[in-house]
């Protein structure tokens, strides 16, 4: 098999598993209890929230962990809704967000807050120009992601940041593409909010994690125990979180390297696709991107064909993000780039990782172009 969905999730590191296992082995202890079996997992928490928050450059006692970026995600916007109950609430954000916070605007428009869906330049990228247009008296939370999870395309978030922090309002970013694979710094980005995912970054799934500026109230997210300085009630995830902490802090070593090899792959493929199929189209930016990720249109091609045509020869490719498969909508990603319904379903997401070298990239190189000119073929057939 070859697995080039790592947008969608990634392998745990060899290394980590090996400092996950004992937490869920000898040292299975719950990290509220007193005695030292938990106290071990306790202290094993907190040395995981400083892993994490030295690669982003915050402190520790910023750092919560949750079950998932998406949570995450939904956590800040519906604190915000509750921290302004009573008042005018705006919140911007940009038409090419992940669903857990594009899904959460919508929920708190039926509520009565007022949200701004900013477009995005044909190359993905969103316009400081059209944030600056957007900000109202009222505007209480801007939510622009750092990387798109199926494009790649990395937004301006430091310059948008820059804009916001100088009349205070609260910025966040969903950076749960980003984190372990481009440098990440809170304090240049400028944020008061940032969220991530441990898998993302060959880490174990389940642990979600989220950056909150000091000064930023966040409500209660489950009521109960003390668990997250009270904020998140429930047995933590102890191996989730070590896993975290440790995957970080290897990623963060790995990350220069990895980045070189993975955009010479990325390059690699997308030329000699484009020397076969001159009428592939690369949807988002190509200089601002992820290094691992390229998103692809084949024209007259169906992206969900081409799929499951690669997955027979043992390929694993995406056609649009993970929590939008199964889908027969266009992805909304794709359409707000310009792109029309047949175009946006003739993408293909290809996003590589760690683990992928150059010679699975001929391979998937040689099977796309195959799988291609199959398709093709049947369809002139069919119209005979």
């Amino acid at each position: 098999m070859i697995y080039a969905d790592n947008a969608a999730t990634t392998r745990i590191s060899d290394s980590v598993l090996k400092k996950l296992l004992p937490y869920l082995q000898e040292q299975y202890g719950n990290a509220s209890s007193q005695y030292s079996l938990g106290a071990k997992a306790k202290h094993a928490i907190e040395q995981a929230r400083k892993q994490v928050a030295a690669a982003i450059g915050a402190t520790s006692s910023d750092i919560t962990f949750t079950s998932s970026g998406s949570e995450a995600n939904s956590w800040i916007l519906r604190s915000i809704a509750d921290n302004y109950r009573g008042k005018s609430i705006h919140i911007i954000t940009s038409a090419i967000e992940h669903h857990s916070v594009l899904n959460a605007c919508r929920a708190l428009e039926l509520l009565g807050v007022e949200v701004t869906y900013l477009p995005v330049e044909s190359n993905g990228r969103v316009s400081i120009e059209d944030v600056k247009s957007a900000v109202r008296p009222n505007t209480k939370l801007v939510t622009i992601m750092l990387a798109n999870n199926e494009i790649g395309t990395i937004q301006p978030i430091a310059e948008i940041g820059e804009f916001l922090h100088k009349r205070d309002i609260i910025f966040h970013t969903d950076a749960v593409q980003a984190v372990g694979h481009i440098p990440v710094d809170v304090g240049e980005l400028k944020v008061d909010f940032l969220t991530a995912s441990a898998h993302k970054f060959n880490g174990a799934k389940g642990t979600g994690i989220l950056y909150k500026q000091s000064m930023i109230k966040l409500s209660p997210l489950v009521f109960g125990g003390e668990q997250e300085r009270g904020l998140r009630a429930g047995t933590e995830n102890v191996a989730g979180i070590v896993a975290a902490g440790y995957a970080i802090e290897e990623s963060i070593a790995k990350m220069s390297e990895t980045a070189k090899r993975l955009k010479a792959m990325v390059d690699t493929t997308v030329n000699a696709i484009q020397t076969r199929i001159p009428t592939v189209r690369v949807n988002g930016n190509s200089e601002k991107r992820l290094p691992g990720t390229v998103n692809l249109s084949f024209d007259g091609a169906s992206g969900e064909s081409l799929m499951h045509l690669l997955d027979l020869k043992g390929i694993c490719v995406s056609t649009s993000s993970a929590c939008t498969s199964g889908s027969d909508k266009p992805s909304h990603v794709l359409t707000a780039l310009g792109l029309t319904e047949q175009q946006a379903k003739s993408a293909i997401r290809i996003s590589y990782g760690r683990y992928n070298d150059m010679n699975e990239v001929e391979s998937i190189v040689e099977t796309i172009c195959n799988a291609y000119n199959k398709i093709i073929a049947v369809n002139l057939y069919m119209k005979k």
